[in-house]
């Protein structure tokens, strides 16, 4: 299960970094051509745009899966670790449910209005929207990883 979690993990890592790269590489593009050669880039903003959308999506993936998104401390150190163990399996679960949430939402919002077309790069929206849907389902696997490694744990009488 570890290797298959430090997999996915650098998975996310990779398309994050390629996202950033991405919003980069056009932004540097971007300001080259306009200030260079006063010939700005009509779809430089749009492809920055979603390019940082998505990589938005696949960080909050990998964050969660590191342990590092934004948590109360405060009161989890402050619990005794049985119950912090089942603290985890319960926030693990939440975050299973509203991954498919996210995952289901940006699927109905990215079928509603997936049909406009962007107006700097010719694309349909669709591409663009469904980027949520592709954040809800990196959420739901990385709960899922995390819940099996919290269930694991548990059985073997292993930390959290």
């Amino acid at each position: 299960m570890q290797r298959t979690e430090n997999a996915y993990k650098r998975l996310l890592a990779g398309l994050s970094g390629l996202s950033i790269l991405i919003v980069f590489g056009v932004v540097f593009a971007g300001s080259v051509s306009r200030y260079l050669f006063s010939s700005p880039l009509q779809w430089s903003e749009e492809i920055a745009k979603y390019a940082m959308i998505y990589g938005c999506m696949f960080g909050v993936a990998y964050a969660y899966l590191q342990g590092t998104q934004i948590t109360f401390s405060i009161v989890v150190d402050t619990i005794p670790a049985r119950i912090r163990r089942k603290l985890a399996i319960i926030v693990d679960a939440a975050t299973l449910v509203l991954g498919g949430i996210l995952a289901y939402a940006g699927y109905v919002f990215a079928a509603k209005r997936g049909g406009i077309v962007a107006s700097g790069i010719g694309i349909q929206m669709y591409w663009a929207q469904i980027a949520i849907t592709v954040g809800g389902v990196c959420l739901v696997i990385a709960a899922i990883l995390r819940l099996a490694s919290c269930l694991n744990k548990n059985a073997t009488g292993g930390e959290a």
